[in-house]
């Protein structure tokens, strides 16, 4: 482009030389150069009008450039905020997160822990009920009868002990409820019968298994009051002392869960009753 305008100004300059040298040639070559002059000095202002619009066209980009750049710097200053913002949201979501696994883990060891209650607690009915067939067959036990003589108290054990069974199928069938009431028409009509206690054990052992809390530590508690010396007094207390937990009423189920390892130091429900302690402190 310089070298552009300077051949012009050359020209321009020329032509003037020319005007000067006019008067030695003549007019035809005069024309001519006046032509040339006049289409050098149009070449001219479509040079500058050309500078011009370039002038005014980098003016335009220079301001756009600068208009960019002040966008640039603002879309920057956004991603930062957002960068930051996103950290925050970031730590924070982790926090939480933490904070629910911990809460998930506290459940999971909670369920473990009942379920292990639980497991130690279907064991331990087990056992009694274990143990109450074994009462039962040991009672249903008699001497053989003699050649020579009848035993009419053998007839009525024999008697009392069909009696007794009939309950004990029901209870087994875990018809609880007919159960309940045929032990109880047992204990009517034999209140001095050997298999009582464990009569009534099973009544408040059915009880329990209906869930009705309230009864079934009311019929435990009469095995203590009636048969004091049966071994079938530390299952109740053991049985009384869970059903109490059952109802949330910890104290008592402590009272009475101590009072068996006081008074049956050595017997398997007092080592039950230790671990359910345990339980109920945790």
């Amino acid at each position: 482009m310089k070298s552009l305008a300077a051949r012009r100004v050359f020209c321009c300059l020329f032509l003037l030389g020319a005007g000067w040298l006019s008067s030695c040639v003549n007019p035809q070559q005069v024309e001519v150069l006046e032509r040339e002059q006049r289409r050098l000095r149009g070449d001219v202002t479509n040079l500058r009008t050309d500078v011009d619009n370039m002038r005014s066209t980098l003016a335009d980009t220079q301001a756009n450039l600068q208009q960019m750049q002040r966008e640039l710097g603002a879309i920057k200053e956004r991603i930062d905020e957002t960068r930051v913002q996103v950290g925050r949201q970031l730590g924070q979501t982790n926090r939480e997160g933490d904070q629910r696994v911990k809460n998930l883990e506290d459940r999971l060891a909670k369920l473990e822990q009942d379920a292990k209650d639980q497991a130690e607690l279907i064991k331990s009915r087990e056992t009694e009920l274990q143990q109450l067939r074994d009462s039962v067959q040991q009672a249903a036990q008699r001497p053989e009868p003699s050649e020579n003589s009848v035993d009419l108290s053998l007839a009525e054990s024999e008697n009392v002990r069909k009696d007794f069974d009939n309950a004990w199928r029901s209870f087994e069938k875990k018809d609880y409820r007919v159960a309940i009431g045929r032990f109880k028409d047992f204990l009517k009509r034999n209140p001095k019968s050997k298999l009582a206690p464990s009569a009534q054990y099973a009544i408040g052992e059915s009880y329990f298994a209906l869930k009705e809390f309230d009864r079934a530590i009311v019929e435990f508690d009469e095995v203590r009051r009636k048969y004091p010396q049966s071994d079938r007094v530390a299952g109740a207390l053991l049985r009384q002392g869970s059903a109490f937990a059952e109802l949330g009423e910890k104290l008592n189920a402590r009272l009475v869960l101590q009072e068996l390892i006081e008074r049956f130091p050595q017997s398997a429900e007092a080592g039950r009753a230790k671990q359910r302690l345990k339980a109920l402190e945790s």
